[in-house]
């Protein structure tokens, strides 16, 4: 008589299987909770340093200047960088560098709820020639359970940006 074998896995290499791909998994995702939190500091860098940079190209541009300043709402400035920011353009008669009635918002950026933002300024005006009407600022960046910024984002008194990676 011959015997018969199924085919298949038992019970006891299964739960082998089980076994190993759960230790890895528990070893695997500290460090993607890890890749999570570092890819959510980048994007809120660069969605910040995107929207300096279309402040200053529409305050070349237009040749009235413009500016950047923190939004609770999305229509005028408050609040803190937290909350979320606008990109406007001066143009309505009013002060240069700051939001007055009747001026073009172009974009309106709420970060993630995850991330702490801290800075001094609140309003970041750029004249025509694309300079910081505010000066020097430096905005950090950080996941809310982390206690310094991870990222600072400045801006420099001739309009130039650029993302570092700690902060003084």
């Amino acid at each position: 008589m011959h015997q018969i074998r199924a085919k298949g896995f038992t019970l006891v290499e299964l739960m082998i299987v089980v076994v190993i791909v759960a230790v890895l998994t528990a070893i695997a995702f500290p460090s993607f909770q890890g890749s999570m939190r570092s890819n959510r500091v980048a994007t809120t860098s660069n969605e910040l340093m995107a929207s300096f940079a279309l402040a200053r190209t529409e305050a070349i541009r237009s040749k009235v200047g413009s500016g950047v300043c923190t939004s609770a709402n999305g229509t005028g400035c408050g609040g803190t960088w937290n909350d979320g920011w606008i990109v406007w353009t001066d143009g309505a008669g009013g002060k240069q560098g700051e939001l007055d009635p009747g001026e073009t918002v172009i974009r309106y950026v709420k970060p993630n709820q995850r991330m702490t933002m801290s800075g001094s300024a609140v309003i970041l005006g750029f004249d025509p020639r694309g300079r910081s009407m505010a000066g020097s600022q430096t905005i950090g960046v950080k996941p809310k359970d982390y206690d310094k910024p991870a990222r600072c984002v400045v801006l420099t008194a001739t309009g130039q940006m650029r993302i570092q990676d700690t902060c003084s």
